[in-house]
C-alpha cells in the first residue's frame, strides 16, 4: 500500500500519492530508476522457493511496480502489467481471455491496429470475430454463441466517437460468462472508472494522457480479481516488459495528468463550440456536446472528456481539408495524441467499418487539443478556413 488509503481521496489526489510505497521509494518523492536483468539471492534454497520479492528483471523492479501499483490505486483493480505500447496492452488484454475456437464480439468503432489484431492474428490462431454496432447496448446478447469468451469496448469510438453502454453490455456479458474488455485512453480513469462499470479488464494507451509529453511508448491493463492470475500469466508467459526509463516517464506524467485532462477538457470544448457554429461544418463529434448522439451515456457514465474529437466539413474534399491542415501553425500533423501539443490529421473511418457503414456526408478531421492558449487555437484555426476560401475560384 502506499503511505495513505487511496480509498479515502479523490482521484487528483491518488494520481499523487500513489504507489509510493516506502519499501520502493524510501526518503525519495519518486522510485528509483532501477535497470536489471539479474537478481542476486542470498542462497540456493531462497531461489529454488523465491523467497525475495524479485526475481528477475522481466517480472517487475521498484520502479515497474511503483507504476503498476499506482495503476492499481487509481483503477480499483487486483492488478496492472506493462506493455511496451498501447497496441500490446491490447493484444494481451485479447490473448488472456481468448483460446483457439472461442468468439470475440468487438464494437465496430474500435480502433483500427486493435481490428488489425483480430482480423489477422486472433483469426490466424482459430479465433473468430464479430463486429457489432456502438448503440446495440443490451441487446448484444443476441450475438453470443456458446463460443463467446469475450466483448471488447472502446468509449467513445476511434475517429468518430461513438458512445456504447458500457454497464449494460458488460452485465449481459458476465451473465453469459464471457469477460468485457475497455479501451479506457480517451477518458482515463480520471473520468470513468471502467472496473466500477462492471468492466472485467480495462486497459490504456499510457503512450497519450498518462505520459502526456509524446516521448513514451507504454500501455497498462489493469483487471479484476476474476480475470488477473489469466492477465499476469499471459503477460508474464509472452516475455513482456517495459524499460525503466520509460516506466519512470509514464509515473511522471501520471502525477499531472488530472490537471492535464481537466485544462484539456476546457479548451477542447471551447474549440468544438466554435467548430460546430462554424457554417463549413457539418457535425462536431465529441460526446460531452449536447447535439451529440451519445451525449446522454457520456453525461450518465463519465465525469469529464479529454480533448480529441472528430470534425466532419460539409462541401469540402480532402484536398481542402488537407490545405486546411496544412495552413495550421499550432496544430501538428502526426499520429497519436494526448501530449501537450494539439495535433490535426485526415480521418476517413468508411474502409474500415462492417457492422454499421460510415455514411456521413463531408470530410472528417480529428483534431487533438493539446495545452496552448485556446484564442490562440481558434485564430490559427481561422486562419485554415480562411485559407481554404482564398484557393477556390
Amino acid at each position: 500500500m502506499s503511505d495513505s488509503n487511496p480509498k479515502d481521496m479523490k482521484t487528483a489526489t491518488a494520481l499523487v500519492r500513489a504507489g509510493r510505497e516506502k519499501s520502493i521509494t524510501g526518503q525519495f518523492v519518486n522510485p528509483p530508476v532501477v535497470h536489471a536483468s539479474t537478481v542476486l539471492f542470498d542462497s540456493v534454497d531462497n531461489m529454488m522457493h523465491r523467497r525475495e520479492r524479485y526475481a528477475y528483471g522481466r517480472r517487475g523492479t521498484p520502479t515497474s511496480d511503483a507504476l503498476a501499483g499506482a495503476m492499481n490505486e487509481i483503477e480499483g483493480s487486483a492488478g496492472t502489467v506493462l506493455c511496451p505500447s498501447g497496441l500490446s496492452a491490447v493484444s494481451t488484454a485479447l490473448l488472456s481471455c481468448l483460446s483457439a475456437g472461442d468468439h470475440l464480439l468487438m464494437v465496430d468503432c474500435v480502433y483500427g491496429p486493435a481490428r488489425n489484431f483480430a482480423k489477422h492474428i486472433l483469426k490466424r490462431l482459430g479465433i473468430e470475430t464479430t463486429f457489432f454496432p456502438p448503440d446495440i447496448g443490451a441487446d448484444i446478447g443476441s450475438l453470443f454463441t456458446e463460443r463467446t469468451r469475450a466483448v471488447y469496448l472502446e468509449a467513445p469510438g476511434s475517429l468518430t466517437f461513438e458512445m456504447q453502454d458500457v454497464p449494460a453490455i458488460a452485465a449481459a456479458a458476465r451473465a453469459r460468462g464471457a469477460a468485457t474488455i475497455f479501451d479506457n485512453t480517451w477518458a482515463t480513469p480520471v473520468f470513468f472508472k471502467a472496473l466500477a462499470a462492471g468492466v472485467d479488464i480495462t486497459l490504456m494507451a499510457a503512450t497519450k494522457y498518462v505520459s502526456g509529453h509524446s516521448d513514451v511508448m507504454l500501455g497498462t491493463v489493469s483487471a479484476n480479481e476474476a480475470y488477473w492470475p489469466k492477465l499476469i500469466d499471459t503477460h508474464g508467459t509472452m516475455g513482456l516488459c517495459v524499460g525503466p526509463d520509460d516506466i519512470y516517464l509514464g509515473l511522471r506524467g501520471l502525477r499531472t495528468m488530472a490537471i492535464r485532462l481537466e485544462r484539456q477538457m476546457k479548451s477542447g470544448l471551447t474549440v468544438a463550440n466554435w467548430l460546430a457554429a462554424r457554417p463549413e461544418v457539418t457535425r462536431v463529434l465529441h460526446p460531452a456536446l449536447e447535439s451529440d448522439p451519445g451525449h446522454a451515456l457520456w453525461k450518465r457514465d463519465m465525469s469529464g472528456a479529454s480533448g480529441l474529437f472528430g470534425v466532419l466539413f460539409g462541401g469540402w474534399d480532402q484536398k481542402d481539408a488537407a490545405l486546411f491542415i496544412d495552413t495550421l501553425k499550432l496544430f501538428g500533423i502526426g499520429a497519436s495524441w494526448g501530449g501537450f501539443e494539439s495535433l490535426a490529421i485526415l480521418a476517413n473511418p468508411g474502409h474500415t467499418r462492417e457492422a454499421v457503414p460510415w455514411t456521413e456526408e463531408g470530410t472528417l478531421v480529428r483534431l487533438h487539443i493539446g495545452l496552448e492558449d485556446p484564442s490562440d487555437l481558434l485564430a490559427d484555426l481561422e486562419a485554415g478556413f480562411a485559407a481554404v476560401t482564398a484557393a477556390r475560384p
